[in-house]
């Protein structure tokens, strides 16, 4: 929100104070609260009949300096609050004469209260970070009478923004005006689906916003040298989380406000869905499954959209019966075809569903302030909205789910969750415009919990829309309704790396796009594209999205990535489960893995798939595109070609390849296995080594429940590499990337590397 109308003067209605002069300081073990007036106080008479803001530092974690600054403290705390995972003692304070510093790990804020109003935040080595400056905490009301608590944090030079959640507006944030505030906009609007109230700066440190409800942002928008977010509160509560890396950030970030749960390795397979409003029944879905497997396309996990249950009666969670009378014999069918089965849900009960009376009788639906039920006509006629604060709602819901794993079903697709009212009572009497954003976090966490419970830990996964901080618990999440073009390829690409960079460390999108039918050309890009996402899904809205519908082509390229995924999955599930243990995640934006490269900080059109392989999704029909490469020798995956950077790379591709590179000094672990994603990996595995492969490169593959199964290393041995192993007796083969056979056996036409000799095929023993 704005507040200012230029620099000099506020909009009109807009009243606004900020803190100025600090008159007391007051310290404890691991905090300082400020008490600052909104004016110079020149004489005693100046203390009265105005504001006094007070600020109080704070560390919840190492690394993390937390600032609350309040105007009326008497305000009731009426929830939904972030759950976050703090730390007693992270922080220490120590005064010398005005100045008074909290210090954190490596993050120090300062105060010196001789001086006007403003914190500076220093990195280990006493260089400043950001600060708060001039009109960098206050409160303002607006002509509506609304009151916002406002924060300032100062943009260096050259600094750049990111995050937010997933956004599909620009990658790099400065100069827009953001609202964490969920809505189902598509991918082709400035609102989102998942609005995280976290960015993270160019400069290597992150600001997390702790407010669930809407928090406005204005980034070098309004004041053009600082970074202001605002909520309609009596408090705001901020944290500055120190790096210096942007891993370092994200790994603070997620140890606070939670670390991705790692996905089962057969969820990584290719999930072909019925679409949205296509007509299909059981001998549609056959017809699909044996489809895929005709053409070898190896096939993971089938999905059934909406129209699975009877119309106007969403969410009742009953099969139609007139479409499917035999459902567990179905399931069972797929099943035994090797398939696991998703199902969509959505948090909505249809007035026509039987549901509805009994969710109603017993208090699980939302309602109005005068007790109506809670209902509109858009999307399901009388729809009400499970009241997830209620804990009885969240087991009847729970339960309904459970009758669904029982017959077979496997995982959920959880979509909608972003339009929330606001007009409407809780359970648990939490405030309407906090539980607005947070709804999604109950929702989610309620099916997520139930999967985990009934399959077991580690089997849990779902499809997600919607998300708030925290939301990157429960994966997976894709990227919503976009169309069906090689623009909304691109726009779904800035979203992924806008979520990767607030938390997240899984996501997905619609191979193909969602709305309409792509052009056969747009279908084949976004094949390589999704196939090379960490999780990949064929849906779309009005037609079937199986890829003989596009052509033999379409076929050949849904086959060979479908094959080179299980191929690589040795390397990412190693990226997942780090992800899971670290909060970095498995897509990672260049900025991420070469954060000291000033060409990486605006690339949005490729990469980082784990550590090691460079992506750069092909965003036109004709094959040209264009990238970047960091420093280095990097080689391509599927030709052997090698090119040296740091460089800019104009390329043309068929549509059975895209830039596809391997990083210098790699060792990357491939599978033999190209049928499935959760394989033996560790049977007939090849281990790729680069020209710059070095002593030390270091690689271990887990085994499917993300437990190390074996700790592969390098070393140079005259003019080749030597690879040992650790923790396994079985053998493995080593290869030059240039030198490897391709997922459909033929040899890689990149030939041999030149600059290296033969290495070797050896058995190793446990502990060597």
């Amino acid at each position: 929100m704005k507040f200012t109308d230029g620099f000099w003067l506020m909009r009109d209605g807009v009243r606004a104070s900020y803190a100025t002069d600090v008159r007391d300081v007051r310290e404890g073990e691991g905090w300082f609260t400020a008490y600052a007036a909104v004016h110079r106080v020149r004489e005693r008479g100046d203390t009265l009949n105005t504001p006094l803001v007070t600020v109080e530092c704070f560390s919840p974690a190492e690394g993390v300096i937390g600032v609350r600054a309040t105007h009326h403290a008497g305000k009731a705390a009426h929830g939904p609050e972030f759950g976050l995972n703090a730390t007693e003692g992270a922080g220490q304070v120590r005064r010398e004469g005005s100045v008074t510093e909290l210090a954190s790990g490596p993050l120090t804020v300062r105060l010196d209260s001789d001086q006007p109003w403003g914190l500076e935040f220093l990195d280990a080595e006493g260089r400043r970070l950001t600060a708060v400056e001039s009109r960098g905490t206050g409160f303002a009301t607006a002509p509506d009478g609304s009151h916002h608590m406002i924060g300032q944090l100062a943009l260096g030079v050259g600094e750049y923004i990111y995050g937010l959640g997933e956004r599909f507006t620009p990658y790099v944030k400065n100069g827009q005006n953001v609202d964490i505030w969920q809505a189902d906009g598509g991918t082709s609007s400035e609102q989102a689906y998942k609005n995280i109230p976290f960015h993270l700066s160019s400069r290597g440190y992150g600001v997390f916003v702790n407010h669930p409800g809407k928090v406005s942002y204005e980034i070098g928008s309004e004041s053009v040298g600082q970074v202001q977010f605002s909520v309609e509160d009596q408090s705001i509560e901020y944290y500055v989380i120190a790096g210096p890396t942007p891993k370092d950030v994200l790994r603070r970030y997620t140890a606070l406000t939670g670390r991705p749960a790692l996905p089962p390795a057969w969820s990584f397979g290719l999930w072909l869905t019925t679409s949205f409003c296509t007509p299909y029944d059981e001998e549609t879905v056959t017809a699909f499954v044996e489809g895929m497997a005709e053409r070898d396309i190896p096939l993971g996990v089938f999905h059934f959209d909406c129209f699975w249950m009877r119309e106007y009666q969403w969410t009742d969670f009953r099969w139609d019966p007139e479409v499917f009378p035999d459902p567990e014999g179905m399931l069972r069918r797929l099943r035994e075809r090797g398939l696991k089965v998703s199902v969509w849900i959505n948090p909505y009960i249809a007035q026509k569903s039987d549901l509805f009376a009994e969710a109603a009788a017993d208090g699980y639906l939302v309602r109005r302030p005068n007790g109506d039920i809670w209902q509109w006509d858009l999307w399901q006629p009388g729809m009400a909205l499970v009241d997830f604060t209620n804990p009885a709602a969240r087991q009847w819901y729970a339960d309904q789910l459970r009758t669904l794993l029982d017959q077979g079903v496997d995982c959920f697709k959880t979509d909608f969750g972003e339009r929330v009212p606001t007009d409407v009572v809780w359970h648990d009497g939490s405030d309407p415009a906090r539980m607005h954003n947070y709804y999604a976090q109950l929702y989610n966490s309620t099916v997520f919990e139930l999967l985990e419970k009934e399959r077991g830990p580690g089997e849990a996964v779902l499809f997600a829309r919607s998300a708030t901080a925290g939301g990157q618990q429960f994966p997976v999440h894709w990227g919503g309704d976009c169309f069906a073009s090689l623009g909304a390829m691109a726009e779904s690409l800035r979203g992924g790396l806008s979520l990767s960079l607030s938390g997240f460390g899984f996501w997905s999108h619609d191979i193909g796009g969602f709305e309409g039918t792509p052009d056969p050309a747009v279908f084949k890009r976004w094949l390589a594209f999704g196939l090379l996402s960490t999780h990949s899904r064929l849906h779309g809205n009005v037609s079937y999205r199986v890829p003989w519908a596009f052509g033999d082509e379409a076929v050949e390229v849904a086959r060979k990535f479908t094959r080179l995924k299980h191929r690589l999955m040795p390397y990412l599930y190693g990226a997942a489960v780090e992800a899971h243990r670290t909060g970095v995640p498995v897509m990672r934006p260049m900025l991420l893995e070469f954060p000291d490269d000033p060409a990486c900080r605006t690339l949005d059109r490729q990469y980082m798939l784990g550590p090691d392989l460079l992506v750069a999704p092909v965003f036109t029909a004709e094959g040209d595109v264009e990238f970047y490469v960091p420093e280095g020798t990097w080689t391509h995956l599927l030709t052997g070609d090698t090119v040296r950077g740091p460089a800019w790379r104009r390329e043309t591709h068929g549509f059975d390849s895209l830039p596809l590179y391997v990083r210098p000094g790699a060792l990357l672990p491939l599978g033999a296995d190209d049928q499935r994603p959760d394989g033996d990996w560790l049977q007939d595995l090849t281990l790729l080594v680069t020209p710059d492969t070095e002593d030390g490169t270091e690689i271990t593959v887990p085994d499917l429940e993300g437990r190390p199964a074996a700790v592969f290393r390098a070393a140079r041995h005259g003019t080749g590499v030597r690879v040992t192993a650790e923790g396994t007796a079985r053998a493995f083969t080593v290869r030059t990337v240039a030198d490897w056979w391709d997922p459909s056996g033929n040899p890689s036409p990149g030939g041999g590397d030149k600059d290296m000799q033969a290495v070797h095929h050896r058995r190793n023993d446990p502990g060597t």
